[in-house]
Protein backbone atom coordinates (compact mmCIF):
# COMPACT_ATOMS: atom_id res chain seq x y z
CA UNK A 1 0.00 0.00 0.00
CA UNK A 2 1.00 3.35 -1.16
CA UNK A 3 -1.59 5.73 -0.53
CA UNK A 4 -5.16 5.15 0.32
CA UNK A 5 -8.03 8.14 0.26
CA UNK A 6 -11.42 8.39 0.99
CA UNK A 7 -11.54 11.19 -1.94
CA UNK A 8 -13.74 9.91 -4.54
CA UNK A 9 -12.15 8.82 -7.89
CA UNK A 10 -13.90 8.15 -10.99
CA UNK A 11 -16.65 4.99 -9.75
CA UNK A 12 -14.65 4.66 -6.52
CA UNK A 13 -15.98 6.00 -3.10
CA UNK A 14 -12.45 6.00 -2.27
CA UNK A 15 -9.42 4.50 -3.37
CA UNK A 16 -5.63 2.16 -1.81
CA UNK A 17 -3.23 2.73 -4.10
CA UNK A 18 -0.60 -0.32 -4.23
CA UNK A 19 2.52 -1.06 -5.66
CA UNK A 20 5.11 -3.84 -5.24
CA UNK A 21 8.19 -3.17 -3.19
CA UNK A 22 10.24 -4.63 -5.91
CA UNK A 23 9.96 -5.67 -9.33
CA UNK A 24 7.91 -8.64 -9.87
CA UNK A 25 7.71 -11.43 -13.16
CA UNK A 26 6.01 -14.05 -10.91
CA UNK A 27 3.67 -14.37 -8.00
CA UNK A 28 3.22 -17.26 -5.86
CA UNK A 29 -0.70 -18.43 -4.91
CA UNK A 30 -0.03 -16.87 -0.95
CA UNK A 31 0.64 -13.19 -2.76
CA UNK A 32 -2.22 -13.74 -4.74
CA UNK A 33 -4.84 -14.34 -2.14
CA UNK A 34 -3.31 -11.70 -0.21
CA UNK A 35 -4.04 -9.39 -3.24
CA UNK A 36 -7.98 -10.53 -3.10
CA UNK A 37 -7.72 -10.09 0.44
CA UNK A 38 -6.34 -6.21 0.29
CA UNK A 39 -8.93 -5.54 -2.54
CA UNK A 40 -11.70 -6.76 -0.68
CA UNK A 41 -11.40 -5.28 2.41
CA UNK A 42 -13.21 -2.09 1.69
CA UNK A 43 -16.16 -4.26 1.09
CA UNK A 44 -15.60 -6.10 4.52
CA UNK A 45 -15.51 -3.25 6.53
CA UNK A 46 -18.74 -1.48 5.04
CA UNK A 47 -20.84 -4.99 6.25
CA UNK A 48 -18.82 -4.65 9.76
CA UNK A 49 -19.21 -0.86 10.32
CA UNK A 50 -22.76 -0.27 8.73
CA UNK A 51 -24.05 -4.14 8.49
CA UNK A 52 -24.49 -3.37 4.98
CA UNK A 53 -22.81 -2.90 2.03
CA UNK A 54 -22.64 -0.53 -1.60
CA UNK A 55 -21.84 -0.78 -5.28
CA UNK A 56 -18.65 0.91 -3.92
CA UNK A 57 -16.50 -2.07 -4.41
CA UNK A 58 -17.77 -2.69 -8.01
CA UNK A 59 -13.96 -2.48 -9.47
CA UNK A 60 -12.62 -4.06 -6.62
CA UNK A 61 -14.73 -6.96 -7.45
CA UNK A 62 -13.88 -6.68 -11.04
CA UNK A 63 -10.35 -7.01 -9.92
CA UNK A 64 -10.70 -9.83 -7.84
CA UNK A 65 -12.87 -11.72 -10.16
CA UNK A 66 -9.83 -11.69 -12.74
CA UNK A 67 -7.13 -12.59 -10.49
CA UNK A 68 -8.94 -15.34 -9.21
CA UNK A 69 -9.89 -17.09 -12.80
CA UNK A 70 -6.64 -16.31 -14.26
CA UNK A 71 -5.42 -18.35 -10.80
CA UNK A 72 -7.60 -20.99 -11.54
CA UNK A 73 -8.08 -21.10 -15.12
CA UNK A 74 -4.08 -20.02 -16.69
CA UNK A 75 -2.00 -20.26 -13.99
CA UNK A 76 -2.64 -23.91 -12.52
CA UNK A 77 -3.46 -22.81 -9.06
CA UNK A 78 -6.25 -24.89 -8.33
CA UNK A 79 -6.54 -28.67 -7.39
CA UNK A 80 -9.95 -29.44 -8.92
CA UNK A 81 -9.02 -27.62 -12.20
CA UNK A 82 -5.32 -29.24 -12.03
CA UNK A 83 -1.93 -27.93 -13.98
CA UNK A 84 -4.03 -27.01 -16.78
CA UNK A 85 -4.98 -23.67 -19.03
CA UNK A 86 -8.66 -24.05 -19.82
CA UNK A 87 -9.54 -20.33 -20.12
CA UNK A 88 -7.82 -17.91 -23.13
CA UNK A 89 -5.21 -15.34 -22.80
CA UNK A 90 -6.29 -12.20 -23.38
CA UNK A 91 -7.31 -11.53 -27.20
CA UNK A 92 -7.84 -15.06 -28.07
CA UNK A 93 -10.78 -15.44 -26.99
CA UNK A 94 -12.55 -16.84 -30.04
CA UNK A 95 -9.52 -18.89 -30.90
CA UNK A 96 -10.59 -22.32 -32.13
CA UNK A 97 -7.88 -23.89 -31.13
CA UNK A 98 -5.98 -25.58 -28.11
CA UNK A 99 -6.74 -22.95 -24.87
CA UNK A 100 -9.07 -21.10 -26.90
CA UNK A 101 -12.73 -20.26 -25.66
CA UNK A 102 -14.35 -23.03 -27.67
CA UNK A 103 -12.15 -25.71 -26.54
CA UNK A 104 -13.62 -26.00 -23.46
CA UNK A 105 -16.16 -27.86 -22.23
CA UNK A 106 -19.10 -26.25 -20.33
CA UNK A 107 -18.73 -28.60 -17.47
CA UNK A 108 -15.16 -27.14 -17.22
CA UNK A 109 -16.25 -23.97 -17.48
CA UNK A 110 -18.81 -24.21 -14.51
CA UNK A 111 -15.92 -25.80 -12.35
CA UNK A 112 -13.79 -22.45 -12.85
CA UNK A 113 -16.57 -20.72 -12.25
CA UNK A 114 -17.43 -22.68 -8.76
CA UNK A 115 -13.31 -22.80 -7.95
CA UNK A 116 -13.44 -18.42 -9.20
CA UNK A 117 -16.28 -18.42 -6.19
CA UNK A 118 -14.67 -20.30 -3.60
CA UNK A 119 -11.34 -18.57 -3.95
CA UNK A 120 -12.96 -15.00 -3.85
CA UNK A 121 -15.50 -16.20 -0.97
CA UNK A 122 -12.50 -17.59 0.88
CA UNK A 123 -10.56 -14.28 0.52
CA UNK A 124 -13.75 -12.40 1.47
CA UNK A 125 -14.18 -14.63 4.34
CA UNK A 126 -10.01 -14.33 5.67
CA UNK A 127 -11.02 -10.36 5.50
CA UNK A 128 -13.76 -9.80 7.66
CA UNK A 129 -12.49 -12.37 10.43
CA UNK A 130 -9.19 -9.81 9.88
CA UNK A 131 -10.97 -6.63 10.10
CA UNK A 132 -13.14 -7.98 12.66
CA UNK A 133 -9.81 -8.84 15.15
CA UNK A 134 -8.80 -5.64 14.61
CA UNK A 135 -11.61 -3.16 14.63
CA UNK A 136 -10.00 -0.59 16.94
CA UNK A 137 -7.51 -0.02 14.12
CA UNK A 138 -9.86 -0.08 11.24
CA UNK A 139 -11.48 2.80 13.40
CA UNK A 140 -8.78 4.56 13.97
CA UNK A 141 -7.73 4.46 10.38
CA UNK A 142 -11.20 5.98 9.45
CA UNK A 143 -11.00 8.53 12.16
CA UNK A 144 -7.68 9.62 10.47
CA UNK A 145 -8.79 9.62 6.82
CA UNK A 146 -12.03 11.60 8.01
CA UNK A 147 -9.53 13.75 9.32
CA UNK A 148 -6.79 14.32 6.49
CA UNK A 149 -8.88 12.62 3.72
CA UNK A 150 -5.52 11.21 2.08
CA UNK A 151 -2.64 9.05 3.71
CA UNK A 152 0.51 8.29 2.53
CA UNK A 153 1.79 4.62 3.93
CA UNK A 154 3.63 5.55 6.71
CA UNK A 155 0.86 7.71 8.21
CA UNK A 156 -1.76 5.11 7.09
CA UNK A 157 0.54 2.47 9.39
CA UNK A 158 0.87 5.07 12.24
CA UNK A 159 -2.76 5.83 12.12
CA UNK A 160 -3.74 1.88 12.62
CA UNK A 161 -1.15 1.55 15.22
CA UNK A 162 1.68 -0.03 13.16
CA UNK A 163 5.38 0.70 12.31
CA UNK A 164 5.43 0.91 8.52
CA UNK A 165 6.48 -2.82 7.41
CA UNK A 166 5.20 -4.65 10.86
CA UNK A 167 1.46 -4.94 9.83
CA UNK A 168 0.03 -8.54 8.52
CA UNK A 169 1.13 -9.31 5.13
CA UNK A 170 4.02 -7.56 4.79
CA UNK A 171 6.37 -9.81 4.30
CA UNK A 172 7.51 -10.80 0.75
CA UNK A 173 7.45 -14.30 -0.18
CA UNK A 174 11.23 -15.72 0.13
CA UNK A 175 12.24 -12.66 2.69
CA UNK A 176 12.24 -15.32 5.22
CA UNK A 177 10.02 -13.57 7.40
CA UNK A 178 6.42 -15.31 7.98
CA UNK A 179 3.61 -14.40 6.47
CA UNK A 180 1.16 -13.42 9.31
CA UNK A 181 -2.28 -12.87 7.13
CA UNK A 182 -1.36 -16.02 5.72
CA UNK A 183 -4.07 -18.63 6.74
CA UNK A 184 -3.86 -21.65 8.76
CA UNK A 185 0.19 -23.01 9.19
CA UNK A 186 3.09 -22.66 6.82
CA UNK A 187 2.45 -25.30 3.95
CA UNK A 188 3.62 -28.11 3.94
CA UNK A 189 6.45 -29.35 1.19
CA UNK A 190 5.46 -32.40 -0.49
CA UNK A 191 6.40 -35.78 0.19
CA UNK A 192 10.06 -35.95 -1.65
CA UNK A 193 10.59 -31.98 -1.70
Amino acid sequence: MRKVSIVPRGRALGVTFQSPSTDRYGYDARYLEGRIVGALGGRAAEEIVYGNVTTGAESDLEQVTHIARQMVGRWGMSDVIGLVSVIPAPGEENYYGPGGAASVSDDTRELVDREVRRIVEGCYDRARRMLSAERERLESLTRALLEHETLDQDDAYRAAGWEPGSAPGDSAPGDGRPDADAPGEPAELPAGS
